[in-house]
């Protein structure tokens, strides 16, 4: 899930911004209503260790899925 802040407060909190795009956090500015702008952390070439990592944090953010989804899943895209 994205960070949406408007120019002015991406100005103002560039640095605590700037923390949460190197925790992983992907953030969009906007000028208005309308985003100009996508910051995201560059990938570093670190390995199996950086992978998961990323894993584990992406894991961290994620909604808990329901057993239920999960059989939905499972049985997605099958003719009956």
């Amino acid at each position: 899930m994205a960070i949406n802040v408007k120019v002015g407060e991406a100005k103002t909190h560039l640095s605590d911004l700037l923390a949460k795009v190197e925790a992983g956090e992907e953030v969009i500015i906007s000028r208005g209503d309308k985003p100009i702008a996508r910051v995201t952390r560059i990938a570093e070439d670190g390995g199996l260790e950086t992978l998961l990592a990323d894993m584990r944090a992406f894991r961290e953010r994620a909604k808990p899925v329901t057993r239920e989804e999960i059989l939905a899943w499972r049985h997605e895209g099958h003719r009956s």
